[in-house]
């Protein structure tokens, strides 16, 4: 009896919604729960896999494992080892990857309304502020660092210049900046200002609630620096 033949099956890890469609083919690579979480964290630059687990609450290491290949195989992410005396592995974001900042943007935008109360096992992280107040400092014409401190922690953006766009929404020129940390956690190494405020001032200036020379005027924003972009920043 002849054997009859198998129809062509698909890995059990990796489901496709089987649509010619833009939207479906996105959300084959980036739908799965976790996946665009894990993009936000990379967009701060290379991560080493216990810093992903560790500013990723709630997911359990195979889950990530398997997120992170899942990743690698669309194109997402790459790895690579650094060299002595690190001897670790990190993940960093592709060009395609960083193509996804303004997605990041737009959602975040879209979500701030959601945050109007902190729910008691709400985890937090201060840089998961980032993404909304990049869309207030879009525009700045001075490109640099700003050093952000808030009750949460700080973290620092790039800013002005060709970040410029970054926070803007779906029309940002995230690919343009492929390769580089969008932000990052704990203070800069350099920063060309600092600002300090708190956690709703930050969200109000995401949501478009309140405009920066708005908040820095009222006092709820305070910048330090002596440099050109600190002087932006205090509308000098």
């Amino acid at each position: 009896m002849p054997r009859q033949q198998q129809p062509a099956t698909r890995s059990a890890r990796r489901r496709s919604y089987d649509q010619f469609c833009a939207t479906a083919r996105s959300l084959d690579s980036v739908g799965d729960r976790w996946t665009l979480l894990i993009v936000r964290e990379l967009l701060a630059g290379p991560r080493r896999y216990t810093d992903l687990h560790a500013d990723l609450p709630g997911v359990s290491t195979d889950v990530l494992a398997s997120r992170l290949k899942d990743m690698e195989q669309s194109g997402l992410v790459t790895r690579r080892r650094l060299p002595p005396p690190a001897a670790a592995s990190v993940y960093e974001l592709t060009e395609r990857g960083h193509g996804l900042l303004p997605v990041l943007a737009a959602l975040a935008e879209w979500g701030a309304p959601a945050l109007a109360e902190r729910r008691p096992t709400d985890a937090v992280r201060a840089h998961w502020f980032a993404l909304p107040l990049l869309r207030a400092l879009d525009g700045l014409t001075h490109e640099g660092v700003v050093e952000v401190h808030l009750d949460e922690g700080e973290f620092h953006v790039h800013v002005g210049g060709a970040m410029a766009g970054a926070g803007g929404g779906a029309g940002g020129r995230g690919s343009a900046m492929a390769g580089a940390a969008v932000y990052g956690d704990g203070p800069a190494a350099h920063a060309d200002a600092r600002i300090a405020l708190d956690a709703e001032v930050c969200l109000a200036l995401g949501q478009g609630e309140l405009t920066l020379a708005e908040a820095v005027e009222d006092g709820r924003i305070e910048v330090s620096g002596d440099g050109p972009l600190a002087a932006e920043l205090r509308g000098e």
